[in-house]
């Protein structure tokens, strides 16, 4: 018990610490590569491995979408085609600042999925959850417009950028709901196949694109350029970090793997300063607004649990008695 708890915890660890390091990974990579092309190779290569090990692991029989393929081609198109592409092309169109934004919205989405909970499943939350939420969403809005909300409203070259990140993230979240339609699959088969067709649908926009003149095929020296940022994301927030957040999130369960999001923003924030980009005291702040909700709800959730617990076996004893 004690060793699964362990792995589950070292797994959320690299996966959050990943996702932290893959923005300004990516806007290191975006000088050479658009974010699209970046995407649909780094996916591509992530899929084909998924698909070995998947024929590997489980055999043939894993392959088949037992009536699910068009629930599992939404899900993995939200994943690999709505979060990679648009999170990326906010990021690369924001600039430098692109690489907080993007970061800060990744950290947003246990607090995304409580309000799309909320008003799509009516799932209401505490009045404590609800002000977490809040909480959150002043600390991305100090980190996005850095103090400024009228010039940010009012400059479409960051308010655009901003929602299409924003679109990408509540992409993920989609996806990540939309596990509980798999939950008799493994770990495995819904990460493989949901890529499969999410990247797929990718490579068609992308393709379709390209044919009409929107983007270019990059050039071979700028594909060789970008080599060891692919590396990075195929391996560590692609390929390691899709998985062992999932097989991380059923040792720990999702509360106790949500606290890793905190060290989705701070990765960010310790990379960007040892690369010398422009971190202000706005992005300090928001991080540390978003990670006080984050623990506060965490912390909040878990009393009401213990509680809720308490309260039953009490009746149980009175009704023994």
């Amino acid at each position: 018990m004690r060793n699964s708890v362990l792995l589950g915890a070292i797994l959320c660890l690299i996966a959050a610490v990943s996702w932290g390091a893959m923005f300004p990974v990516a806007h290191a990579a975006f000088k050479y590569i658009d974010p699209f092309y970046f995407t649909i190779i780094r996916y591509g290569s992530v899929t084909i491995i998924l698909l070995a090990i998947l024929l590997w692991k489980e055999g043939r029989r894993a392959f088949r979408f037992e009536g699910k393929g068009l629930h599992l081609w939404f899900f993995g198109t939200m994943a690999f085609t709505v979060y990679n592409l648009f999170i990326f092309w906010g990021e690369d169109l924001l600039g430098e600042s692109g690489v907080m934004v993007a970061s800060i919205m990744e950290s947003l989405m246990p607090m995304i999925s409580i309000v799309i909970g909320w008003m799509i499943f009516k799932n209401n939350p505490h009045l404590f959850t609800l002000i977490c939420v809040l909480v959150s969403f002043i600390g991305a809005l100090l980190v996005i417009t850095k103090g400024d909300i009228k010039a940010f409203l009012g400059t479409a070259n960051h308010f655009i950028p901003s929602m299409l990140i924003l679109i990408g993230v509540i992409g993920w979240v989609i996806y990540t709901m939309g596990r509980n339609e798999f939950s008799s699959w493994s770990a495995l088969r819904y990460s493989t196949l949901s890529c499969l067709l999410g990247t797929l649908t990718a490579v068609v926009i992308i393709g379709g694109a390209t044919l009409y003149g929107y983007i270019s095929v990059p050039s071979e020296a700028d594909i060789k350029a970008v080599i060891p940022h692919l590396l990075f994301m195929i391996i560590f927030p692609g390929f390691i970090a899709l998985l062992g957040w999932n097989i991380g999130v059923s040792l720990l369960s999702a509360l106790n793997a949500l606290l890793f999001f905190n060290l989705v923003p701070v990765t960010t924030l310790l990379i960007s300063i040892f690369q010398d980009n422009q971190v202000t005291m706005f992005d300090l702040l928001g991080t540390v607004f978003i990670i006080v909700s984050l623990l506060s709800n965490n912390l909040y959730v878990r009393i009401q649990k213990k509680g809720s617990k308490q309260h039953d076996q009490t009746n149980v004893h009175s009704h023994i008695s």
